[in-house]
């Protein structure tokens, strides 16, 4: 596989892309660094046109074969790992935003990534900051302040173009075995965090999705375990266990 024995079975993924010749170049994209599969959340174009077909070429089969889902959240459920790539400049001071050769080199301090996924967002306006806090890691590609913004095949050639760069490098360093928390497990734990903060008082409904989104950001930049998150799960499933018995006696 030409992404190296570090990565095995590349997922990417369009959030609602709304131009086909982009669909279709990023199928051949798919086809040159031999991606596993193409999905795409939303589309707002139609992805199986004859101006997608004709871009993607050899990649027709990635046009064909691509899974189509409402949710990004449902398209990224399965990944171990998951990436996004953000081209805005305006992302929070304590996001965990890092430059795509960065990212991609701290990937290889694993062993072995299975189901890996890269997002990808919209042409005018990229990924939501809630969709960018779905991911592991984000990372952006180094442009002019001036025009910061790619064009998305342009952007997801880039980045398999540097992700197969670099599986390729040896480093002499201990390689660690991959354990970091899906972001299925962090997603579905902050989801039972909130509504016992909810319960308790802690947080108010009208500003707890921005409190929470800090929160989550602190367990993302720290590459929380999946042991880890386990735990933190037990004690609000425990907390809750109290809650609920207090009330009865």
């Amino acid at each position: 596989m030409i992404l190296g024995k570090n990565f095995s079975n590349l997922k990417v993924i369009l959030v609602e892309p709304n131009g086909p010749l982009n669909v279709g170049s990023v199928a051949r994209l798919c086809s040159n660094f031999e991606v596993d599969e193409l999905r795409i959340v939303s589309p707002k174009c139609d992805i199986f046109s004859l101006e997608a077909k004709k871009m993607a070429l050899k990649g027709h089969k990635f046009l064909q074969n691509c899974k189509i889902y409402d949710d990004l959240q449902k398209a990224i459920f399965d990944c171990d790992l998951v990436l996004a790539s953000s081209g805005r400049i305006d992302v929070n001071k304590n996001s965990f935003l890092g430059s795509s050769e960065d990212i991609f080199d701290w990937t290889l301090s694993f062993k072995k990534i299975n189901n890996l996924a890269i997002i990808f967002g919209r042409e005018d306006r990229g990924l939501t900051n809630s969709e960018l806090l779905l991911a592991n890691k984000t990372f952006n590609i180094p442009t002019s302040q001036n025009n910061p913004s790619l064009n998305l095949s342009h952007a997801v050639s880039i980045a398999l173009y540097e992700l197969s760069k670099c599986s390729k490098r040896n480093f002499d360093q201990e390689l660690k075995v991959f354990n970091l928390a899906s972001s299925k497990q962090i997603h579905v734990s902050f989801l039972e965090i909130e509504e016992l903060l909810l319960k308790v008082g802690y947080l108010l409904k009208h500003t707890s999705k921005a409190k929470i989104s800090k929160f989550k950001n602190f367990i993302l930049r720290a590459n929380t375990s999946m042991h880890e998150i386990n735990v933190l799960r037990g004690i609000v499933h425990q907390i809750n266990w109290f809650l609920n018995n207090s009330k009865r006696n």
